[in-house]
């Protein structure tokens, strides 16, 4: 294979980035249709294909039910916009996605929620516990951040991304949750286990008496969760692009 062979192409980052521009505002869609959105707040932001280290993020003012492929914001590690638009950005978004971004190169997508569920486990001393098969799926890959206030001090960015280390789930303590995926599909698939794994443990803790499982059968299920990557790509995926294309069309517009 020559040099020439090896080089991608100006014209080949941006079909790349049009994939992640529609695979992002799916991901917003989506994010409302299960009833994780929060009015205007939060955000999912996905790394911009190239060289350049630039990042889309969601116009801060729209509803996540709205968002097109093309109202993304394209912005730098700086919080510069990158291109022309009258929109702008939500601070507290840029500070965390940034972070993220600029310290994990390996994440494509990252996805911060304020859901009820999640932000009532946040706000437990214990945090996720592994109650069930669909929260020992995330045994090992959960990490946890003190709260510090809304994320608008870019002071907190090296305390955010050393307590994330090589996680793929954080619970922001007192705040919400967050995760960090080499997709789209893979960050929404891992959120969706993440706040499903809360929703059941908030419900369970309204019954009797909790039961965990031994630390040998927890050992067996987080061996099982790997390769969250091919079934989130390959099945979880199309099938989510299915859904909102029946109930919410025109995300790729």
């Amino acid at each position: 294979m020559n040099a020439h062979a090896l080089k991608t192409e100006a014209s080949d980052y941006s079909a790349l980035e049009a994939t992640v521009r529609i695979d992002l505002a799916a991901a917003y869609r989506l994010v409302a249709l299960f009833g994780w959105d929060d009015l205007v707040f939060t955000h999912i932001s996905a790394r911009v294909p190239g060289p350049e280290h630039h990042f889309l993020i969601n116009p801060f003012g729209w509803m996540f039910e709205e968002i097109t492929a093309s109202s993304l914001v394209k912005v730098d590690l700086h919080g510069n916009v990158v291109g022309e638009t009258t929109e702008m950005v939500n601070p507290a978004g840029f500070t965390i996605h940034s972070a993220v971004h600029e310290a994990r190169p390996d994440a494509g997508c990252v996805m911060h929620l304020h859901t009820v569920a999640g932000t009532a486990v946040s706000s437990q001393e214990a945090g996720l516990l592994p109650l069930n098969q669909t929260a020992m799926l995330l045994n090992g890959k959960v990490a946890y951040h003190d709260f510090e206030g809304v994320a608008l001090d870019h002071d907190e960015r090296p305390r955010l991304v050393a307590d994330l280390g090589d996680k793929s789930a954080m619970i922001l303590r007192n705040h919400g949750t967050l995760v960090a995926g080499a997709s789209v599909a893979e960050a929404f698939t891992t959120m969706y286990f993440l706040e499903r794994a809360c929703e059941m443990q908030v419900a369970a803790q309204g019954g009797g008496p909790l039961r965990i499982p031994d630390d040998h059968v927890q050992g067996v299920v987080e061996e099982q969760s790997q390769g969250l990557s091919v079934v989130a790509n390959g099945l979880v995926w199309p099938g989510l692009l299915r859904r909102l294309k029946r109930l919410n069309p025109g995300y790729d517009a």
